[in-house]
């Protein structure tokens, strides 16, 4: 494996002004090679790009989200076993994403590159589905990290209020004001690398006061059979090994979105280098944390059946309250949850606005122009952001209709980023590994083995992750992913055959106007860092 070394002490950032300012001339060429111009600024560091890429994934706040449909799946098996499979497959994944954003370092991420590796005849239509592919798994991701939250804080308002009855419409105003508060965060560009640091920290404090406190606290602990070996079926599947795959999707969600840091490719300096940090180091720390957090939580559980029938619908509030000895200590603890889902939700956005400004900069979306445009006094792609963060909004919508449609949406975003991540890597496979230029990052042999892993588990997910989550499978119970599949597909192609087809970008006509960026030295946009002539 060979990786380039980058340091990651803070301190060190900005100790050679000279150096960094070559280094982003370098990474503006770069691009421009691509046939992209540099519209966005380089403000950001390893630290802050790692805090965007763990912010979102999160894995430990996916856990704590995970256990209100995750106990009666598997129960402490399915997370202990469930967290170490999953996170075989997260390396697996996180090694094929970071090889090719090392090679091939752009904000466009997987539908970039399935546009430069798939054969010519086909790299348009594999990168326009790719990029809806990835776009809708972020739009959905950010819906259900927001009802997540939303149904924390409503979760504390039931515990104090013990006679209140939890109903849809409570979720839903909370689903908006979150969504619309996390959307304020992201329209500064200049304070997002700070809010980024902050929310990693966060996340990682709040972690370590949770994994002390509530084992410290709890009256009595559970013994290591019924951590370790302790497993819960009441799915109605009368097969073990099916309700535990089934049960799979919850800490798979903890894993997700890996993608994220490869979409700020051009907004930090060496991207090469530091977007594969980001991307291993966020699997890395999603493992510990997850793992650790998940074994501290069910030791220290005292009545598991109260979980189960949880009035709050936040099982791990429930966990607070039985293991310490006020109601507001455990309001305390779940304040520091739902701090660090409201990072988790900021990061996504950012993510999500990335992912539709850089798709419509190459006109994959309707609207490409007005999406594409870059404020430059905000230094954010705003426009993306704001009808990103809008169809969020209205996605909320469907919880009043159906909770079981709503919840489809989660297995969907995982396996629809999953299939945007397999479509490049098999493209890449088809090319052969050693027919592109490697970037720093770069497995050899091993990669073999970890991008087949991610096109047999995409697949694998795809067919299981389809099948309902409880036995016998009512109108109301159903698994409706496979609706959710089938109508981001008709939107895909139906704009594909009207426009898409013949206004997306292709790939010779990227190259073509890569000579003409470098000749006018206009790679760099007016007033960032000045023009580049070579």
């Amino acid at each position: 494996m060979s990786v380039a070394k980058e340091s990651m002490s803070p301190g060190s950032e900005g100790h050679d002004d000279m150096a960094d300012d070559k280094s982003l001339d370098a990474d503006a060429m770069k691009l421009a090679e691509m046939g992209y111009s540099q519209d966005m600024s380089r403000n950001f560091s390893v630290w802050s790009v790692l805090g965007v890429g763990f912010s979102l994934t999160n894995s430990w706040f996916g856990i704590s989200v995970a256990l209100i449909t995750g106990i009666n799946s598997g129960g402490p098996v399915l997370f202990v076993y469930g967290i170490i499979l999953i996170c075989l497959i997260s390396i697996c994944v996180g090694i094929s994403l970071s090889e090719l954003a090392s090679a091939l370092p752009n904000a466009g991420g997987q539908y970039y590159w399935a546009n430069e590796l798939a054969p010519k005849k086909y790299a348009n239509f594999a990168s326009y589905l790719t990029g809806w592919f990835a776009w809708a798994g972020s739009i959905f991701t950010s819906a259900s990290v927001a009802l997540a939250v939303a149904q924390a804080l409503v979760g504390c308002y039931q515990l104090g209020h013990p006679e209140l009855v939890i109903e849809q419409w409570m979720v839903v105003v909370t689903y908006e004001l979150v969504n619309f508060f996390c959307y304020l965060f992201n329209c500064y560009g200049k304070t997002l690398p700070g809010i980024a640091t902050f929310t990693l920290w966060t996340s990682l404090v709040s972690f370590f006061v949770i994994l002390v406190a509530v084992p410290a606290s709890a009256p009595q602990h559970q013994s290591a059979d019924f951590v370790f070996a302790t497993f819960f079926n009441n799915t109605g599947w009368t097969n073990n090994g099916i309700a535990f795959i089934v049960g799979l999707v919850n800490t798979n969600w903890a894993f997700a979105c890996l993608d994220c840091a490869t979409h700020m490719a051009e907004e930090v300096a060496r991207p090469e280098r530091i977007i594969p940090i980001a991307i291993m180091g966020t699997v890395a720390i999603g493992f510990v944390t997850s793992w650790f957090y998940s074994i501290a939580i069910f030791f220290s559980v005292s009545d598991i059946d109260a979980l189960q029938e949880s009035t709050t619908g936040v099982p791990i509030l429930d966990v607070f309250s039985q293991a310490l000895p006020s109601r507001a200590r455990a309001l305390v603890l779940e304040a520091l949850i739902i701090l660090t889902g409201f990072g988790c939700e900021i990061a996504s956005h950012t993510w999500q606005a990335r992912l539709c400004w850089s798709f419509a900069r190459d006109r994959g979306l309707p609207a490409s122009r007005y999406l594409a445009h870059v404020d430059r006094t905000l230094d954010v792609p705003f426009r993306a952001h704001t009808v990103s963060c809008a169809i969020v909004g209205l996605l909320g919508l469907l919880y009043l209709g159906s909770t079981t449609a709503f919840y489809s949406m989660v297995a969907a975003c995982i396996v629809l980023l999953y299939i945007s991540y397999a479509i490049p890597v098999v493209c890449l496979l088809i090319k052969g590994r050693d027919n592109i230029r490697h970037g720093p990052f770069w497995t050899g042999r091993f990669g073999y083995v970890a991008n087949g892993v991610l096109c047999a588990w995409t697949l694998f997910t795809l067919v299981m992750y389809s099948l309902p989550t409880v036995m016998p499978a009512e109108a109301s119970t159903m698994n409706y992913v496979s609706v959710v599949y089938f109508v981001v597909v008709v939107i895909m192609l139906g704009y594909w055959f009207i426009r898409g087809k013949r206004t997306f970008r292709r790939r010779d006509e990227r190259h073509e106007i890569v000579e003409e960026n470098v000749r006018r030295g206009s790679v760099v946009r007016s007033g960032s860092m000045g023009d580049i002539v070579r």
